[in-house]
């Protein structure tokens, strides 16, 4: 995520003056504010490329272009360091949302629709689903980031699929099912796309189309919720 690798001040250089003669802050300054995006976008790309394991301060250091003793002037842990990325990278998207059910003005047939679509385009499609893939691959040996990645992820997206199923059933589009059950069905397949791309789909001659994939998936699901006369004024089959 961050392609360049700066450098700290050289050792015994005089402090530079605390305000830019512009009236902006000067480059060192801004520089030290900037140090945590740096270290969080190194550990970032380190997570996703080796795994949670793997993954040493050393080189997040290296990488982010600060000492190992800066960093921990941050990050007390690899754990926090961990918390940090997931709060910086993943955390967002489900704001954006609960902001989108929240505010949607269409059908919660078009509000499922783009939120699932929304989802593959902003996190399975890119390089964060690397981090859900390390929860799952890693959750056993380090059960404090998968406790914290359900409180703040998996906890938090389940809740919002909730309420576009509570909202579709309240205004008479969505029949009325066991939501929390309905729930679990409906994020089985987006793990599953995200389990295919990082395991079978480099060795396999036939990939999954995400696209069409995700078209059939929210397809066969909406005609499930669907209430009948809903469906025909959707126009569906």
């Amino acid at each position: 995520m961050a392609s360049s690798t700066p450098t700290d001040p050289p050792q015994g250089a005089a402090d530079p003056p605390s305000v830019a003669s512009d009236g902006a802050k000067p480059r060192w300054e801004r520089r030290k504010q900037e140090r945590p995006q740096e270290m969080i976008a190194a550990a970032f790309t380190l997570f996703v490329e080796r795994g949670f394991a793997a993954t040493r301060l050393e080189d997040v250091a290296a990488r982010a272009g600060v000492s190992k003793g800066t960093l921990y002037l941050y990050f007390a842990n690899k754990q926090e360091l961990f918390k940090a990325v997931v709060r910086e990278s993943i955390v967002p998207v489900i704001d954006e949302a609960d902001a989108m059910v929240e505010h949607y003005q269409g059908s919660s047939a078009a509000l499922f629709a783009d939120i699932m679509m929304g989802w593959w385009q902003r996190i399975g499609a890119t390089s964060r689903a690397g981090i859900a893939k390390l929860v799952m691959a890693e959750a056993d040996n380090f059960p404090e980031i998968a406790a914290f990645y359900h409180d703040e992820v998996i906890k938090r997206g389940h809740a919002m699929i909730e309420r576009l199923l509570q909202r579709g059933i309240e205004r008479g589009e969505f029949r009325s099912v066991d939501i929390a059950a309905t729930r679990n069905v409906l994020m089985a397949p987006m793990l599953m796309l995200i389990m295919w791309k990082h395991s079978f789909a480099p060795c396999l001659a036939e990939p999954i189309d995400p696209a069409a994939y995700l078209q059939s998936f929210v397809d066969f699901a909406l005609h499930g919720l669907l209430v009948p006369a809903v469906a025909k004024a959707d126009g569906a089959p």
